[in-house]
């Protein structure tokens, strides 16, 4: 469960445009988010499995999207907005190349979040990354750490 501080919705949008960041351990499957040196919250997320691990590195937020669309990274499919699709209804984006994007989201099967299960994402619960969304703003920084 995660662990926040009450705060309003115009709270945390401040919060997040001053001295946020997110850390994410992926040897614990957390992700922690920070307000200067205060941790602000904690959530348990899905990692990359083995061949589409989660990149390390320090990143920052370059995407944030209220219903996603996702295409699938081998078939190539699209899957719209809705409840049909696996990202949930908010997208966090802190890495692309020409092929692919890694970030945070939801996901429409809660119990594997805490599982290397992702092609490389970071997968949320639902309440979680709402919660997250509203704490970060683009350019926050993401360190993601092994």
């Amino acid at each position: 469960m995660a662990q926040v501080l009450p705060a309003t919705d115009s709270l945390k949008m401040a919060i997040a445009g001053m001295s946020s960041r997110i850390v994410v351990d992926l040897s614990e499957a957390r992700v922690y988010s920070y307000w200067g040196k205060q941790r602000i919250a904690t959530y348990p997320v899905a990692v990359g499995q083995p061949g589409w691990e989660t990149p390390t590195g320090t990143f920052k937020v370059l995407h944030k999207q209220l219903n996603p669309v996702w295409k699938q990274p081998i078939t190539g499919e699209i899957i719209p907005a809705g409840p049909d699709n696996p990202l949930g209804d908010r997208w966090i984006g802190f890495w692309v190349d020409e092929r692919h994007h890694i970030g945070f989201h939801g996901t429409d099967d809660e119990k594997l979040v805490g599982k290397a299960i992702s092609h490389g994402c970071l997968r949320m619960r639902n309440k979680d990354i709402r919660a997250l969304y509203n704490q970060v703003s683009l350019g926050t920084p993401v360190i993601v750490r092994p």
